[in-house]
Protein backbone atom coordinates (compact mmCIF):
# COMPACT_ATOMS: atom_id res chain seq x y z
CA UNK A 1 0.00 0.00 0.00
CA UNK A 2 3.02 2.19 0.93
CA UNK A 3 4.35 1.67 -2.59
CA UNK A 4 1.09 2.06 -4.91
CA UNK A 5 0.40 5.68 -2.55
CA UNK A 6 4.22 6.68 -3.18
CA UNK A 7 4.00 5.76 -7.09
CA UNK A 8 0.77 8.25 -7.00
CA UNK A 9 2.16 10.93 -5.89
CA UNK A 10 5.56 10.59 -8.03
CA UNK A 11 3.32 10.46 -11.00
CA UNK A 12 1.18 13.32 -9.87
CA UNK A 13 4.57 15.49 -9.58
CA UNK A 14 5.97 14.17 -12.74
CA UNK A 15 2.74 14.76 -14.69
CA UNK A 16 2.48 18.42 -13.35
CA UNK A 17 5.78 19.30 -14.32
CA UNK A 18 5.45 17.45 -17.15
CA UNK A 19 2.79 19.33 -18.35
CA UNK A 20 2.93 22.86 -16.99
CA UNK A 21 4.59 24.20 -20.30
CA UNK A 22 1.11 24.77 -21.04
CA UNK A 23 -0.08 27.15 -18.05
CA UNK A 24 3.55 29.13 -18.67
CA UNK A 25 2.48 29.46 -22.44
CA UNK A 26 -0.41 31.17 -21.49
CA UNK A 27 1.62 33.87 -20.09
CA UNK A 28 3.77 34.53 -23.14
CA UNK A 29 2.92 38.29 -23.55
CA UNK A 30 5.23 38.66 -20.15
CA UNK A 31 8.75 38.58 -20.09
CA UNK A 32 10.63 35.40 -18.84
CA UNK A 33 12.08 37.78 -15.86
CA UNK A 34 8.82 38.99 -15.02
CA UNK A 35 7.31 35.25 -14.76
CA UNK A 36 10.07 34.37 -12.25
CA UNK A 37 10.33 37.36 -10.09
CA UNK A 38 6.24 36.37 -9.90
CA UNK A 39 6.66 32.82 -9.08
CA UNK A 40 9.24 33.49 -6.79
CA UNK A 41 7.19 35.72 -5.02
CA UNK A 42 4.10 33.47 -4.97
CA UNK A 43 5.86 30.48 -4.12
CA UNK A 44 7.19 32.08 -0.79
CA UNK A 45 3.87 32.34 0.13
CA UNK A 46 2.75 28.96 -0.66
CA UNK A 47 5.55 26.86 -0.20
CA UNK A 48 5.62 28.77 3.51
CA UNK A 49 2.39 27.69 3.75
CA UNK A 50 3.11 24.03 3.21
CA UNK A 51 6.58 24.01 5.16
CA UNK A 52 4.40 24.77 7.74
CA UNK A 53 1.14 22.54 7.49
CA UNK A 54 4.15 19.63 6.91
CA UNK A 55 4.96 20.59 10.62
CA UNK A 56 8.51 21.32 9.67
CA UNK A 57 9.23 24.15 11.72
CA UNK A 58 12.47 22.63 13.53
CA UNK A 59 14.13 21.92 10.02
CA UNK A 60 13.45 25.53 9.22
CA UNK A 61 14.86 27.08 11.91
CA UNK A 62 17.84 24.71 11.48
CA UNK A 63 18.66 25.41 7.87
CA UNK A 64 18.73 29.23 8.82
CA UNK A 65 20.83 28.68 12.17
CA UNK A 66 23.55 26.55 10.06
CA UNK A 67 25.72 28.95 8.14
CA UNK A 68 26.98 26.29 6.04
CA UNK A 69 23.74 25.41 5.09
CA UNK A 70 22.23 28.90 4.38
CA UNK A 71 25.83 29.51 1.84
CA UNK A 72 24.78 26.25 0.23
CA UNK A 73 20.39 26.71 -0.33
CA UNK A 74 22.02 30.47 -1.29
CA UNK A 75 23.98 28.99 -3.85
CA UNK A 76 21.70 26.44 -5.19
CA UNK A 77 18.80 29.59 -5.14
CA UNK A 78 20.84 30.96 -7.99
CA UNK A 79 20.97 27.94 -10.28
CA UNK A 80 17.20 27.25 -9.48
CA UNK A 81 16.65 30.68 -10.58
CA UNK A 82 18.69 30.21 -13.44
CA UNK A 83 16.88 27.33 -14.84
CA UNK A 84 13.46 28.22 -13.98
CA UNK A 85 14.34 31.56 -16.31
CA UNK A 86 15.89 29.30 -19.10
CA UNK A 87 13.07 26.75 -18.94
CA UNK A 88 9.80 29.79 -19.15
CA UNK A 89 12.30 30.83 -22.25
CA UNK A 90 12.43 27.65 -24.30
CA UNK A 91 8.95 27.75 -24.27
CA UNK A 92 8.37 31.49 -25.35
CA UNK A 93 11.26 30.56 -27.98
CA UNK A 94 9.09 27.91 -29.27
CA UNK A 95 12.09 25.36 -27.86
CA UNK A 96 10.31 23.26 -25.46
CA UNK A 97 12.01 20.54 -27.35
CA UNK A 98 15.15 21.02 -26.41
CA UNK A 99 13.96 21.82 -23.30
CA UNK A 100 12.64 18.03 -22.66
CA UNK A 101 16.43 17.12 -23.87
CA UNK A 102 18.10 18.36 -20.75
CA UNK A 103 15.88 17.15 -18.16
CA UNK A 104 16.18 13.68 -20.22
CA UNK A 105 20.20 14.00 -20.47
CA UNK A 106 20.09 15.45 -16.11
CA UNK A 107 20.55 11.58 -14.53
CA UNK A 108 23.29 10.90 -16.90
CA UNK A 109 24.75 14.69 -15.73
CA UNK A 110 24.28 13.63 -12.46
CA UNK A 111 26.12 10.40 -12.86
CA UNK A 112 29.14 12.60 -14.39
CA UNK A 113 28.93 14.73 -11.69
CA UNK A 114 29.62 11.78 -9.30
CA UNK A 115 32.64 10.61 -11.32
CA UNK A 116 34.51 14.68 -11.27
CA UNK A 117 33.42 15.35 -7.74
CA UNK A 118 32.69 12.32 -5.86
CA UNK A 119 35.17 10.34 -7.88
CA UNK A 120 32.62 7.77 -8.20
CA UNK A 121 33.58 4.94 -9.69
CA UNK A 122 31.24 4.74 -13.73
CA UNK A 123 30.35 1.02 -14.48
CA UNK A 124 30.58 0.06 -17.92
CA UNK A 125 26.91 0.67 -19.01
CA UNK A 126 27.25 4.15 -17.33
CA UNK A 127 29.60 4.89 -19.53
CA UNK A 128 27.64 3.51 -22.74
CA UNK A 129 24.65 5.65 -21.68
CA UNK A 130 27.07 8.78 -21.49
CA UNK A 131 28.47 7.95 -24.76
CA UNK A 132 25.29 7.40 -26.18
CA UNK A 133 24.61 10.67 -25.19
CA UNK A 134 27.04 12.34 -26.32
CA UNK A 135 26.87 11.04 -29.50
CA UNK A 136 23.27 12.67 -29.55
CA UNK A 137 24.32 16.05 -28.64
CA UNK A 138 27.07 15.79 -31.56
CA UNK A 139 24.57 14.88 -33.80
CA UNK A 140 22.03 18.02 -32.89
CA UNK A 141 25.68 20.27 -33.15
CA UNK A 142 26.89 18.90 -36.37
CA UNK A 143 23.15 18.97 -38.23
CA UNK A 144 21.32 21.38 -36.85
CA UNK A 145 24.14 24.33 -37.12
CA UNK A 146 24.01 25.17 -33.27
CA UNK A 147 25.06 23.88 -29.86
CA UNK A 148 21.83 23.04 -27.83
CA UNK A 149 22.61 25.61 -24.77
CA UNK A 150 18.94 25.09 -23.62
CA UNK A 151 18.91 21.49 -22.62
CA UNK A 152 22.89 21.97 -21.77
CA UNK A 153 22.01 24.96 -19.75
CA UNK A 154 19.33 23.25 -17.89
CA UNK A 155 20.52 19.78 -17.36
CA UNK A 156 23.60 21.27 -15.93
CA UNK A 157 22.09 23.86 -13.81
CA UNK A 158 19.57 21.20 -12.62
CA UNK A 159 22.27 18.60 -11.80
CA UNK A 160 24.39 21.10 -9.86
CA UNK A 161 21.48 22.27 -7.56
CA UNK A 162 20.96 18.50 -7.01
CA UNK A 163 24.35 18.22 -6.03
CA UNK A 164 24.32 20.92 -3.63
CA UNK A 165 20.76 19.83 -1.67
CA UNK A 166 22.88 16.35 -1.54
CA UNK A 167 25.50 18.37 0.45
CA UNK A 168 22.69 20.73 2.42
CA UNK A 169 20.56 17.80 3.99
CA UNK A 170 17.24 19.84 4.66
CA UNK A 171 13.86 18.50 3.29
CA UNK A 172 12.79 19.94 -0.25
CA UNK A 173 9.91 22.04 1.05
CA UNK A 174 12.21 23.47 4.27
CA UNK A 175 15.29 23.94 1.06
CA UNK A 176 12.94 25.72 -1.50
CA UNK A 177 11.39 28.16 1.43
CA UNK A 178 14.87 29.27 2.21
CA UNK A 179 15.82 29.73 -1.41
CA UNK A 180 13.09 31.52 -2.42
CA UNK A 181 13.47 33.50 0.58
CA UNK A 182 17.06 33.78 -0.66
CA UNK A 183 15.12 35.27 -3.97
CA UNK A 184 12.71 37.69 -2.90
CA UNK A 185 14.21 40.40 -2.02
CA UNK A 186 15.21 41.02 -5.95
CA UNK A 187 11.88 39.90 -6.87
CA UNK A 188 10.12 41.94 -4.91
CA UNK A 189 11.91 44.65 -5.68
CA UNK A 190 11.52 44.20 -9.33
CA UNK A 191 7.66 43.66 -9.01
CA UNK A 192 7.36 46.62 -7.02
CA UNK A 193 8.94 48.64 -9.73
CA UNK A 194 6.34 47.30 -12.16
CA UNK A 195 3.15 47.90 -10.02
CA UNK A 196 4.44 51.76 -9.35
CA UNK A 197 5.01 51.91 -13.48
CA UNK A 198 1.95 50.23 -13.96
CA UNK A 199 3.63 47.74 -16.72
CA UNK A 200 3.56 44.20 -17.55
CA UNK A 201 1.12 42.19 -15.38
CA UNK A 202 -0.24 45.16 -13.57
CA UNK A 203 -0.87 46.75 -16.67
CA UNK A 204 -3.21 43.68 -17.85
CA UNK A 205 -5.71 43.89 -15.49
CA UNK A 206 -6.59 41.00 -12.68
CA UNK A 207 -7.03 38.30 -14.65
CA UNK A 208 -3.10 38.37 -15.75
CA UNK A 209 -2.34 38.91 -11.61
CA UNK A 210 -4.70 36.19 -10.86
CA UNK A 211 -3.16 33.38 -13.23
CA UNK A 212 0.14 34.29 -12.22
CA UNK A 213 -0.92 33.35 -8.68
CA UNK A 214 -1.25 29.88 -9.58
CA UNK A 215 2.73 29.62 -10.06
CA UNK A 216 2.77 29.30 -6.34
CA UNK A 217 0.57 26.29 -5.74
CA UNK A 218 1.93 25.19 -9.22
CA UNK A 219 5.70 24.86 -7.77
CA UNK A 220 4.97 24.09 -3.82
CA UNK A 221 1.89 21.13 -4.80
CA UNK A 222 4.04 18.87 -6.96
CA UNK A 223 7.24 19.57 -4.38
CA UNK A 224 5.22 18.04 -1.86
CA UNK A 225 4.00 15.26 -3.75
CA UNK A 226 7.45 14.26 -4.56
CA UNK A 227 8.49 14.51 -1.15
CA UNK A 228 5.99 11.91 -0.16
CA UNK A 229 6.95 9.69 -2.96
CA UNK A 230 10.71 9.97 -2.05
CA UNK A 231 9.85 8.45 1.76
CA UNK A 232 7.87 5.97 0.19
CA UNK A 233 9.43 4.18 -2.78
CA UNK A 234 12.74 2.80 -3.80
CA UNK A 235 14.97 5.39 -5.34
CA UNK A 236 15.62 2.79 -8.55
CA UNK A 237 11.63 3.80 -9.08
CA UNK A 238 12.08 7.02 -8.80
CA UNK A 239 14.62 6.93 -11.47
CA UNK A 240 12.44 4.99 -13.57
CA UNK A 241 9.38 7.44 -13.18
CA UNK A 242 11.77 10.61 -13.53
CA UNK A 243 11.31 10.57 -17.43
CA UNK A 244 7.41 10.73 -17.13
CA UNK A 245 8.00 15.15 -17.23
CA UNK A 246 10.31 15.38 -20.14
CA UNK A 247 8.17 12.79 -22.52
CA UNK A 248 5.30 15.16 -22.05
CA UNK A 249 6.87 18.02 -22.71
CA UNK A 250 8.43 16.51 -25.99
CA UNK A 251 4.56 15.34 -27.07
CA UNK A 252 3.44 18.69 -25.93
CA UNK A 253 6.15 20.65 -28.05
CA UNK A 254 5.87 18.16 -31.21
CA UNK A 255 1.93 17.17 -30.62
CA UNK A 256 0.78 20.27 -28.95
CA UNK A 257 2.45 23.05 -30.18
CA UNK A 258 3.67 22.01 -33.32
CA UNK A 259 7.50 22.50 -33.08
CA UNK A 260 10.07 20.93 -36.36
CA UNK A 261 11.27 17.68 -35.52
CA UNK A 262 13.71 17.74 -38.66
CA UNK A 263 15.18 13.78 -38.98
CA UNK A 264 18.85 14.98 -37.49
CA UNK A 265 16.97 15.80 -34.19
CA UNK A 266 14.93 12.38 -34.25
CA UNK A 267 18.09 10.57 -34.82
CA UNK A 268 19.73 13.03 -32.06
CA UNK A 269 16.77 12.04 -29.43
CA UNK A 270 16.73 8.41 -30.69
CA UNK A 271 20.75 8.36 -29.04
CA UNK A 272 19.59 9.81 -26.10
CA UNK A 273 16.57 7.88 -25.36
CA UNK A 274 19.31 4.47 -25.88
CA UNK A 275 21.69 6.03 -23.30
CA UNK A 276 18.26 5.88 -20.88
CA UNK A 277 17.42 2.38 -21.65
CA UNK A 278 20.72 1.35 -21.20
CA UNK A 279 21.21 3.37 -17.67
CA UNK A 280 17.83 2.42 -16.33
CA UNK A 281 18.67 -1.05 -17.03
CA UNK A 282 21.52 -0.88 -15.25
CA UNK A 283 19.97 1.31 -12.28
CA UNK A 284 17.72 -1.39 -11.81
CA UNK A 285 20.47 -4.19 -12.27
CA UNK A 286 22.33 -2.67 -9.57
CA UNK A 287 19.81 -1.74 -6.94
CA UNK A 288 18.18 -6.05 -7.48
CA UNK A 289 21.62 -6.70 -6.66
CA UNK A 290 22.92 -4.41 -3.93
CA UNK A 291 19.20 -5.98 -2.28
CA UNK A 292 20.23 -9.62 -3.25
CA UNK A 293 23.52 -9.01 -1.11
CA UNK A 294 22.10 -7.40 1.82
CA UNK A 295 19.64 -9.97 2.22
CA UNK A 296 22.05 -12.93 2.28
CA UNK A 297 23.02 -14.48 5.09
CA UNK A 298 26.50 -13.15 7.03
Amino acid sequence: MKDRSGLAFALGAYVAWGVIPLYWRLLSALSPVEILAHRVAWSLVFVGAAVLAMGDRDSLRAALRDRRTRALLGASSLLIGVNWVVFIASIQMHRLSEASLGYFINPLVNVALGVAVFREKLRPAQGASIASALVGVGVLVAFNGSFPWIAVALASTFAAYGLIRKLAPVPSAVGLLVETLVLSPLALTYLGHLAYSHAGAFARGPSTLSLLALSGPLTALPLVWFARAARALPLSTLGIVQYVAPTLQFLIAVLVLGEPMPSARWAAFGFIWLALVIFSVDLVRSRSEASAARARPR
